[in-house]
């Protein structure tokens, strides 16, 4: 039996950090696969050392606009097929979503719109989800099993932030953000942290301006959900609190093949 690990991390500026020490932290884990989101950055205005990483094929995905959005993806296993966006130029422009083909699954790694700025950007929001959910389903459908993951951009159940109440007027935590989240879940993906932990406190990000990280006030939005053909393959689901550098932390999943 092989065992895959894959981490995703937002790391709010791969360049910031690059200078916080993400690089020791990559070497130390070593994961299989890495899926970076928020990476702010297009390939050329990286340091060397971030582009090529012994033992990785390294890709990245930039926003049109700079300094905005964008992800990158690390592997040692090398994908079969990779491909940037899901083919709609509007959501493909700001540089979100990398689909990686590793033989055995599709590895969606995907930095979805944050609503909060206008309801303009809310209605893309809820249209970049309904776009990637047809773009997974159709690979459902010619038998591809599923691992999505990164910056969901909400908090799917009130056990996933520590302030429902407070907050169920704010994007990120909407009825109808929350009720595609459901549809998801309907659609046979399954949220892999809550096969295994379903104790409350468990975030993934935390507000930098008040503090929020030291008095555990943060919010789960980080997420690894797989296809129900692939859920008997997952061994571990696990969040890496204790990891610093971004208003974020990683999480990790572990598959067995």
């Amino acid at each position: 039996m092989r065992k895959i690990r894959i981490c995703s991390w937002n790391v709010n500026g791969i360049r910031a950090a690059h200078s916080k020490g993400f690089l020791a932290w990559f070497e130390k884990g070593r994961p299989d696969i890495l899926c970076l989101q928020e990476t702010k950055a297009s390939e050329e205005q990286l340091p060397p050392d971030l582009k090529e990483i012994k033992g990785y094929r390294a890709y990245f995905c930039a926003a049109e606009r700079k300094g905005y959005s964008g992800v990158a993806l690390y592997a040692q296993p090398e994908p079969q097929k990779v491909r940037n966006g899901f083919g709609i130029p509007r959501f493909d422009l700001e540089g979100r979503t990398i689909i990686a083909d590793f033989g055995g699954f599709t590895l969606f790694n995907i930095y979805f719109p944050n609503g909060k700025q206008s309801k303009e950007r809310l209605r893309y929001k809820m249209e970049f989800y309904d776009a990637f959910l047809e773009y997974a389903d159709g690979l459902r459908k010619k038998g591809r099993g599923i691992v999505a993951c990164g910056d969901f951009n909400t908090a799917h159940k009130e056990i996933d932030l520590a302030r429902p109440r407070e907050n169920g007027k704010v994007s990120g935590f909407l009825p109808q953000e929350r009720a595609w989240m459901d549809k998801f879940v309907e659609h046979g993906y399954v949220d892999t942290l809550r096969m295994f932990n379903q104790e409350p406190e468990q975030y993934t990000w935390w507000d930098l301006k008040t503090r929020a990280r030291e008095r555990n006030v943060g919010w789960r939005i980080d997420y690894f959900f797989v296809s129900e053909d692939m859920r008997d393959r997952v061994k571990s689901s696990t969040i890496l609190a204790e990891v610093t550098g971004s208003d974020h932390c990683p999480i990790c999943i572990e598959l067995a093949f």
